[in-house]
Parts: C-alpha cells; structure tokens; sequence
C-alpha cells in the first residue's frame, strides 16, 4: 500500500511531494519521507506518523526543484525513522523510494556487506540504493538497469544520484509507476492521483520498464536497452472528484455518489428493444459467447465479493456454470484451463497485484481472459483480451462502495446478454431490464431522503 511521487521542475519540488503525498493517505501508510536535491546537497526528511507530521519538520529554506517522496507501510523492519523512506547508499549519493517486496535481499545483504557496505535500517529497499551505488560507473540508468537484474520481486522505483541533479530514474516491476507530463516538468507517481493537480497527461509504464526524466524531457526503454515510443494517455478525472467536496469522509462522499456511479455503468449498454444488454469491450462475437460452456471470476478483497455476486446472478439467471476464486489462490497454484471457460478478472484499480499475476498465469495457459475495471490505461484493461470498464470515478476510500455496486451492476448486465442468447424469453429479460431502470430511480429517491 505505499506510494511514490517523484518530481522535477521550476516549482519548489518539497511542495509538490508533500501534496502528492497527502493525496496517497488513503492507501495506508505509517510512516513518510522526501529527499530534495538542493545546491548540489541531498536534504532527506522523513519519519513515522503521518504527512502532517512530516510536514512541521521540513524546514522552510527547501528550495530544491527536484525530489522523490514516500508513504511506507512497514513489511520488513519495525516502524521507524530510519525504516522511513528515502534511502540512501553509504555514500549518500544514491537515494531512493522503493514500493514492493524484494524477495532475495537477505542474500544480496549479505554479499554488499562482505564487501564493506553498512546498513542502518531493517528494510529490503535500502538493500537496492547499495546495490545501484556498487555499480554506478558514472552512469545511473546503466546501474539502475544492471541492478534490477539481480533482484527477485516486485519494485516500483525511484531514484537519484547526487551528481546529476535535475534527473530522476524509474523502473516498474509488478508495483504501478506512471509518468506525468507536465509544461516544464516531470513526475513520476505510483497513482495518478498523487499528480492530478498538476497535469491530466500520463504514460503508464509496464513492468520490466524504465524511465528517465528531466524537467523538459523524458525517455522510456525496456531492460534491454530499447527506447520506446509509449502512448500518452489523458487521465478521464476532474481534480473535484478526489476531494471530500463538503464531506467528513471519501467513503460518506462516495457512498452518496452511487446513484450517478451506477448509472453510469449502466447507460447506452441496455437494448429494450431486444430486451437485452451489450458490451462492446467483450471482443467477442455471439457465436463465441454461445459456445461458453463455465465461467470462473477472479480477483481480490471487495472485487472477489462482487464476483460472488456475479457468479451468482450468471449461474441462477444465465444458467451458466460459474464460480470465483481468490486471485491469491489461483496466483500460486497451477490452474487447469478448459477450452469452453471464459475467465473475467474483477479490480477496481486494475494494478491489484495478485489479479495481474492470476491473469498472466491464465494467458500463459491458453485462457480468455477479460477485465472488469474501473481505472482507465491501467494495467488489467491493457493486458486483457477484453473487458468492460465500470466508470465509477476515482474511488478513494478503503473498503469500496460505489466501485462494488457498479461492478454488480456490469454483471447483471452480462448476465441479461448471456440468458438472453439461451434460454430466456422477451417478456423475462425485458422484466429484469424495467427492474434495473425502477433499482435506479429508487435509489436517487433514496439518497434525495437522507
């Protein structure tokens, strides 16, 4: 659950981190940090508690302009300051944030310390700032990009070297990293809400991927040295729609939102005419649909009890074969997958870690796997075979609501389309379609009364 921002510009880079850092509250965290490149000093901040904490003790005369910030939810070592992130090298040259578990840093440990590196936090991520500095030879993406390849985990980074001011390097490895784009400045995030204040324009970077920035200039490449050309995305949110807007908290504000956020998933994908739905994203043809013998739902937390729900509805309406599973369970086991299952991975984020990896592993098997989502450009919805976005919104709030119902809702929408090819007449699939718009119209009364 931590996050990263990462920024380089004109504006003073402590401000930037700071609110980007406060933006990533909702995603848990126990302790914070930054490290601003200052006249040609690293000035690191960092503590446990909260980002108001962090905050009283970053000194007023910070003016650097370029800098990485930290959330940390503590996996390997007690909650400290020196826990905290950033983390630096014994030099303090190298500095960086790190979100992930990196699997054979004991190993690696041992061997820095044999040749002489010492460590002062319990962290795996520190491991990695010694491990870049041990092969920086005047180049910091070469020893990025040459240390990635001996850690086992996932990783998403961000790092600077002292000497090179003005230039942060990223690199993505099963935890989220996006680039923003900016008028004379760069950033880099581990959600797009941390940036959102400051640019709608995003390159959401895959994993094995690595990217350089600098406040006019930004290049991204593959571990094998490739540039690529990667596509910018347009983020689809208004700043408003991550602020309480008058509420005490996201989850009362988002509670509120249903009656839009459901309505949303909902409009321009019901045919009353034929007395049935349509989803476009699916990329399937009826035929394909038809010839769907099980269904089995993927995912995790809050999307896994909405793909009960779903697995619910298809096989009692649809009389469709279908279960869910954890998206856990299915990551670590061998999965067996039958030609005639069409397989759907539920997540609201579409970066759920243990649903990505459920995913690939069902791809490498041979499966038809489509995404259920909320957030466009994000990992799920690029690596599906297809899928069906939910246009709930930013949901911030921890457990979901309106991201849950509107979930539901694209699967009583699928449910309508897979019955109606069996066995299910006009007059039944025209009542759950005047039921569903009546759901609609009473839940705006309702939320009117309180």
């Amino acid at each position: 659950m931590c996050g990263i921002v990462g920024y380089c510009g004109p504006k003073k880079a402590s401000e930037v981190l700071l609110e980007g850092l406060k933006r990533l509250e909702y995603r848990g965290y126990d302790s914070a940090g930054i490290c601003i490149s200052d006249k040609g000093k690293f000035r690191t901040i960092k503590r446990k508690g909260k980002i108001k904490d962090l905050r009283e003790i970053v000194p007023g005369d910070l003016e650097g302009n370029t800098g990485i910030g930290h959330t940390r939810w503590a996996t390997h070592g007690e909650v400290t300051d020196a826990n905290a992130h950033p983390h630096s090298d014994d030099s303090g040259k190298i500095v960086l944030v790190h979100n992930g578990i990196i699997e054979n840093f004991q190993t690696i440990k041992n061997r820095l310390i044999d040749e002489g590196h010492t460590f002062i936090s319990d962290t795996d991520s520190e491991v990695i700032s010694h491990l870049i500095a041990s092969r920086y030879s005047g180049n910091l993406e070469d020893a990025v990009r040459e240390s990635v390849f001996l850690l086992k985990g996932t990783y998403g980074i961000a790092v600077m070297h002292r000497d090179i001011p003005n230039k942060i390097v990223g690199v993505r490895n099963g935890s989220p990293l996006v680039l923003g784009i900016g008028n004379s400045e760069m950033f880099i995030a581990s959600d797009v809400t941390a940036i959102m204040a400051h640019t709608k324009q995003v390159i959401y970077l895959e994993d094995k991927e690595l990217v350089v920035i600098t406040p006019d200039t930004y290049k991204t490449f593959n571990f094998n040295e490739q540039e690529l050309q990667k596509k910018i995305e347009n983020i689809g949110w208004d700043l408003e729609q991550i602020e309480k807007d008058g509420h005490e908290f996201f989850m009362e504000k988002e509670i509120f939102e249903q009656p839009e956020s459901i309505l949303r998933a909902f409009v321009g994908r019901i045919d009353k005419d034929g007395a049935t739905g349509h989803l476009g994203g699916l990329n399937m043809t009826p035929a394909e649909l038809l010839n769907v013998k099980r269904i089995q739902i993927v995912a995790a937390g809050t999307s896994f009890y909405a793909g009960m729900v779903g697995a619910y509805l298809i096989e009692s309406i649809a009389r469709i074969p279908a279960s869910t599973e954890l998206a856990s369970e299915v990551r670590y086991k061998n999965p067996v997958v039958q030609p005639d299952t069409l397989y759907f991975v539920v997540s609201q984020s579409g970066e759920t870690a243990d649903t990505l990896y459920a995913m690939k592993e069902l791809q490498r098997k041979g499966a038809r796997v489509l995404g259920v989502c909320n957030v466009v450009g994000s990992t799920i919805p690029r690596k599906s075979d297809g899928g069906v976005y939910i246009h709930s919104g930013p949901e911030i709030a921890v457990a979901s609501t309106k991201a849950f119902t509107s979930q539901i809702t694209v699967f009583y929408i699928l449910t309508l389309i897979l019955a109606r090819m069996r066995h299910l007449s006009f007059e039944e699939g025209l009542r759950i379609v005047s039921a569903l718009e009546r759901f609609l119209e009473n839940l705006k009364k309702f939320f009117q009364i309180l």
